[in-house]
């Protein structure tokens, strides 16, 4: 069984430049890190012209389908009845994203049948990871 979903979606950039209509985004989730989804933008659609990636919690993505979201660099809420709006913070600005609801739905569908919502826990193995940073410290 695979540990890693990937899935694209297609974001419609509302506060970005340049101008782009709508680009493909790819969502990320690895059964290593459950708590976990990675959104990589490409590289045309960013101020830098380099591919950027944000990391935030599963369960903000999915309370998002919900309700608003967030109060860090990344803020989630509906945006009207199919579609959800992603805010990203950083220093150089904010970019907001729309995404269809269906297409988040399904990655996160597929992402809880890899690692269902709340036994995330399960994944993690603590002694290795204990091990590892003991090791790094040493």
């Amino acid at each position: 069984m695979s540990t890693v979903i990937e899935q694209t979606v297609q974001a419609r950039l509302v506060a970005a430049a340049p101008r782009l209509h709508t680009v493909p985004v790819t969502l990320h989730y690895d059964r290593r890190d459950p708590f976990a989804v990675r959104m990589t933008f490409p590289a045309p659609a960013t101020l830098e012209g380099v591919e950027a990636c944000w990391t935030f919690a599963r369960d903000l993505l999915a309370a998002g389908l919900k309700g608003s979201e967030g109060h860090g660099d990344v803020r989630v809420r509906p945006y009207g009845y199919d579609r959800i709006a992603l805010e990203f913070h950083s220093p150089e600005g904010t970019a907001v994203v729309h995404v269809p609801s269906g297409q988040i739905r399904r990655f996160l569908e597929a992402t809880d049948e890899l690692v269902p919502a709340g036994l995330e826990h399960l994944q993690l193995d603590l002694d290795h990871e204990l091990a590892e940073l003991m090791r790094d410290a040493g």
